[in-house]
């Protein structure tokens, strides 16, 4: 397969650059929301609010990792628009997450909520590893793609299922023994859960990352040396004929 023209590249290169400017840009503004808010519900006598705004970062620490990931393997042209989208509806729901840091079971609600709208974007990002899949050049790429699709796939069958049924169970046990859960602070029980969780799962990214690392300059030596093959091909004729 022949490698990409300029234009393509350059075309590539733009839609990465509007991707982290967008990321940046939204957790940026999920950050001002989680510390505007962290400023209200913290309190010696409330020691358990801590645990929810340590949530509330790992949560940006998430989001703002995994999309970093999926710029460097997989964002190409043309630009995605759906998947921009879910970047942002996300964004909002970290928000809106974001203001019940003093409210138990309204938290566990839209961390449900939130889960189901990441659990939705990873299932709609199958389409761009599929075409990344069929577009692939080299030997390192379809690596890169194959590993970047098993990840996918753990986390749609697997990871991302089983935060969403976390936060239903801990809205479920909340909401049908508030006595226990509300007035004497069990949901600190609950939301310490829910951050160590969110620890192991960035542990978990931080180990993909590092994997996948290695495939990724594999990905880019390849598509450099095609390049210099093929402009090495292209001024041949003309030295033969000099």
């Amino acid at each position: 397969m022949n490698p990409p023209s300029q234009s393509r590249r350059e075309l590539d290169s733009t839609v990465v650059n509007i991707e982290l400017t967008l990321v940046s840009i939204i957790q940026g503004v999920a950050l001002f929301f989680l510390t505007d808010n962290a400023r209200a519900v913290m309190s010696p006598r409330h020691w358990e609010n801590f645990l929810y705004i340590a949530a509330g970062l790992c949560v940006i620490f998430i989001f703002w990792s995994r999309s970093i990931i999926h710029t460097l393997t997989l964002i190409k042209w043309p630009l995605e628009f759906g998947h921009n989208f879910f970047y942002i509806a996300c964004a909002l729901g970290e928000a809106i997450l974001f203001s019940r840091l003093n409210r138990p079971l309204a938290w566990f609600q839209l961390s449900a909520a939130y889960a189901g709208v990441v659990w939705l974007l990873f299932v709609y990002d199958m389409r761009l590893i599929r075409a990344c899949i069929i577009g692939a050049s080299n030997d390192a790429d379809r690596a890169l793609y194959a590993r970047a699709r098993a990840d996918q796939l753990l986390n749609i069958w697997l990871l991302v299922p089983l935060l969403f049924l976390l936060n239903l169970g801990c809205m479920f046990v909340i909401w049908s023994r508030p006595d226990l859960f509300i007035v004497r602070t069990g949901h600190a029980w609950l939301i310490a859960i829910q951050l160590a969780s969110f620890i192991v799962y960035l542990v978990y990214v931080a180990r993909y990352f590092n994997a996948i690392a290695s495939l990724i300059l594999q990905s880019r030596e390849a598509l450099a040396s095609s390049e210099n093959s093929s402009a090495a091909d292209r001024e041949r004729p003309t030295a033969v004929g000099g």
